[in-house]
């Protein structure tokens, strides 16, 4: 059926496809989410921030 050369190729095949996997599901529900989440916190800080500092120019 398989030589033993063979069987080695299709494990060595098969371990690089499972790291693929599962390094492309880390990205998509760890590290993506983290990253946007973190962006959108801070394009919010900064527009709280600007509004306060409009706010007060507007006060003083």
């Amino acid at each position: 059926m398989f030589e033993f050369d063979q069987y080695l190729g299709f494990l060595a095949f098969m371990t690089i496809v499972t790291i693929g996997f599962w390094l492309m599901m880390l990205l998509l529900l760890f590290i993506v989410p983290y990253w946007l989440g973190g962006n959108l916190m801070e394009m919010w800080k900064e527009r709280r921030d600007a509004k306060r500092a409009k706010r007060q120019e507007i006060e003083a």
